[in-house]
């Protein structure tokens, strides 16, 4: 919101200074960006007329204009302007002037041709930037030899606010004064919004077929009207200074008062449009010329439409067949209010952008059409001449704008804020802020105002209190009691140790967006599981994730793009799951590694990091389980196709999946570009951080007994068959199982391997014997030969 600082003070009156103003707004939550001052330097600027015009002699584009400038002698200025003409009224800088920029402004000879000043454009004196096209021209009553300054209203200042999307009040003047004179005490003076008499019976039949999202419409028609009449300096200065460019007197009424009140208008051509003006949902493929040229296909969004087709696209733009020009003699002018809902989006999706989907999107005053259609009706008449129609205004049955009921206690306000503020300086920030009081026994029954959509619970008003009465001035203090000390639960294990034992390991935590693009799931084939944004910021932001993973490849992606070639990173976070019934969010561990097994250095020979490696890092967090940690078992069956067939594993206790482990698809790192074998991981958290509260047990009083075995199994045999088999074989009296050898080669039938293993044999009652040792071998051999025709190795 840009807005110039004379046109506030004419709505409010503020004691302050200009940078006591931009501090106070800006403490306020209004935060200033940017000041631009205007009218520095114009000292010796006056209001001069061309009274002659004649090509310079020596020079083909310069022009000799003798210029009137109040002074007992026309002035000869030589002027290079495209525009320079006789009658015309342009800025003089007189000798003596210095022009912004330190531009020094004497008598000189151009070409051989004395110049006895400048004729200058907006840029020149720092008014306009953009325009250096020719001279500012200046309307044909500008009285010549004023002060441009005194003419101008200057010196000014053009000044930016960046406001929150909770503030859509203050992109109108009206707005912005209430919370000046909140902040500064000073009365506001508002503008004349008094109902304008009707001097035609023209009308046009308006319809409301959207339903909520358009349930109030305003419109008058107004004919006679001069189409070219100028715009007011007046306005167009305060228009300029807000960022507007003037185009047309017609078209710059309905920005002021958009600017003023905070009310998007727009203005038909009346002659052009045909029949009933309806508010309704566009129809399949239904087509519309906008104003800026571009032509867009509708499906659904909000149009104003008459008896041939759609004419706007509601609350963002206007159509070009139904626009005003300079051949108008009466307009169908529109005030509307739209549902936010309703508007949201629409500009984004066809690359739009307008000031009135910028409030609409936000929310615009539901009680504001007819008022600002009474503001606009009269500025047109003043401006361009014309008769007004009746004010025709349409809404839903028994649609009244909400508006919030709110009791405001005074010990309350007094227990958040940490201070007790006097009643008198609440009711005069409230009420300053066009908020209705009625006192109550223990505080006031506040009504807040409908362009106040902010407002609707006890602590809104609290914080408008707080705000105004300035937060520098609200105590600092600590909490009077202690703060309760929330232990970790002891079925779970902590984040820090995961943390701590993944750090020990190499890997550096990642934090990445839970906003992602569809680009970036495809190639996981997670698109379809994830859930888009109805309402997105950007495309490379239009999904929730299904999983962490493909943003921290993009991030180990990233790193390898930096010359880091063993890269190991995790992520702790959020991924998000459609459901039949509602949407599901996940709390998920994630992990990625590649190059090197070992960081560099001369005691170990460098080589690739391998599944086992990978499985090594996640078997040491799984660790933490303690004994829980012993009915985790890895399966290679069911895997999901980001993960390469031969090389992974899902992670499962009991019937639980907990997670899935291994390298990626050869063809997921082909399409990501990727020249490394990458490792990836992603865990339910919850589930891995289960485990049982640890038991304490005595330490063993008798000795163990070891037998090693080195049995032969077809290849496709997998370890995790032989440990479940021998372990339930042996029963309670196997301490520990360790794998020490796996072999194929020589001695061996094709398709076989040999797995060497130590059985560590115990009883915490008695020391086993021999016999007890060869039972237990010879019941895990016949399980073994049973289940998988396993034979011992010769």
């Amino acid at each position: 919101m840009k807005f110039s600082e004379r046109w506030l003070r004419a709505l409010v009156g503020v004691g302050a200074d200009r940078d006591a103003l931009v501090e106070g707004l800006t403490m306020a939550g209004l935060e200033v960006e940017a000041v631009t001052a205007l009218g520095g330097g114009l000292d010796h600027v006056v209001i001069g007329a061309i009274i002659e015009c004649q090509p310079h002699p020596n020079a083909e584009r310069l022009r000799v204009c003798s210029v009137e400038a109040g002074l007992a002698a026309p002035l000869q200025i030589v002027c290079g302007a495209p525009n320079a003409r006789v009658g015309l009224k342009a800025p003089l800088a007189l000798e003596g002037a210095l022009l912004p920029g330190d531009v020094a402004i004497c008598a000189v000879e151009l070409r051989g041709v004395r110049s006895q000043g400048m004729l200058c454009s907006a840029r020149e004196l720092a008014l306009d930037s953009s325009d250096a096209s020719g001279l500012l021209e200046l309307p044909d009553d500008a009285p010549v030899g004023q002060a441009l300054a005194e003419y101008l209203g200057l010196p000014d200042a053009s000044i930016e606010l960046k406001l929150t999307p909770n503030r859509a009040d203050c992109f109108g003047m009206v707005g912005l004064a209430h919370d000046v004179a909140a902040l500064f005490g000073g009365a506001t003076r508002l503008p004349d919004c008094a109902p304008v008499p009707a001097q035609s019976v023209r009308s046009r039949a308006m319809q409301l077929q959207a339903g909520e999202a358009c349930p109030r419409y305003c419109g008058r028609v107004i004919e006679d009207l001069d189409a070219q009449a100028p715009t007011p300096l007046w306005m167009a200065e305060r228009l300029r200074r807000a960022g507007l460019r003037p185009i047309s007197a017609i078209v710059d009424v309905g920005n002021y008062v958009m600017l003023e009140l905070g009310q998007p208008l727009h203005v038909f051509d009346d002659a052009r449009l045909d029949g009933a003006i309806t508010v309704r949902q566009a129809h399949a493929s239904e087509h519309l010329r906008l104003l800026d040229g571009s032509v867009v296909e509708l499906d659904g969004q909000l149009v104003i439409a008459d008896a041939r087709g759609a004419q706007a696209l509601a609350g963002v733009m206007g159509g070009a067949d139904s626009a005003v020009g300079a051949g108008t003699r009466a307009v169908f002018l529109e005030s509307a209010h739209f549902a936010p809902a309703a508007i949201m989006g629409v500009a984004r999706r066809f690359g739009l952008h307008s000031d009135a989907a910028h409030r609409f999107e936000r929310g615009v005053d539901p009680d504001l059409p007819e008022r600002a259609l009474q503001r606009a009706t009269a500025l047109l008449l003043a401006v361009c001449g014309g008769r007004a129609g009746p004010l025709q205004r349409t809404e839903l049955p028994g649609w009244t704008a909400p508006r919030a009921s709110i009791h405001l206690r005074r010990e309350r306000l007094a227990r958040v804020l940490g201070l007790a503020i006097p009643d008198s300086d609440v009711e005069r920030i409230l009420l300053a802020l066009d908020i209705k009081l009625a006192r109550a026994t223990d505080g006031w029954l506040a009504l807040a105002p409908t362009r106040r959509f902010d407002l609707a619970r006890e602590e809104d008003l609290i914080e408008e209190i707080a705000r105004i009465h300035g937060y520098a001035r609200v105590p600092s203090s600590l909490p009077g009691e202690a703060m309760p000390v929330q232990p970790d639960a002891q079925a779970r294990i902590p984040l820090r140790r995961l943390r701590a034992v993944l750090a020990a390991r190499d890997y550096r935590e990642a934090v990445n967006m839970s906003l992602v693009g569809a680009a970036l799931l495809a190639p996981w084939h997670m698109l379809e599981a994830s859930l888009p944004l109805a309402n997105p910021l950007s495309a490379e932001l239009a999904c929730m994730r299904p999983s962490l993973l493909p943003g921290l490849l993009a991030a180990l992606r990233a790193n390898r793009n930096h010359q880091q070639s063993r890269v190991r990173l995790f992520e702790i976070g959020r991924s998000f799951h459609p459901a039949p019934a509602v949407e599901r969010e996940v709390e998920r561990l994630a992990l990625v590694a590649c190059g090197t097994a070992s960081s560099e250095q001369w005691g170990l020979p460098t080589r690739a990091l391998d599944f086992h490696d990978f499985k090594g890092d996640i078997e040491a967090m799984l660790a933490l389980r303690g004994a829980d940690a012993d009915g985790l078992r890895f399966v290679a069956d069911g895997l999901p196709a980001w993960l390469h067939p031969g090389r992974g594993a899902r992670l499962l206790d009991g019937t639980r999946e907990l997670g899935v482990i291994g390298a990626l698809h050869p063809l997921l790192e082909q399409t990501l570009g990727l020249e490394t074998i990458v490792y990836a991981a992603e865990f339910d958290l919850a589930l891995l951080r289960a485990q049982t509260l640890p038991r304490p047990q005595a330490l063993p009083r008798f000795p163990g007994v070891r037998r090693d075995l080195a049995i032969v199994v077809a290849e496709a045999v997998t370890w995790a068959q032989v440990e479940a088999q021998t372990r339930a074989a042996a029963g309670e009296v196997l301490a520990e199982l360790r794998l020490f050898d796996v072999y194929r080669g020589t001695g061996l039938d094709p398709g076989h391997k040999s797995y060497a293993i130590g059985l560590i044999l115990q009883e915490h009652s008695r020391t086993l014997t021999v016999t007890d040792a060869d039972a237990c071998v010879s019941r895990v051999l016949q399980a073994l030969a049973q289940a998988y025709a396993a034979r011992i190795r010769g």
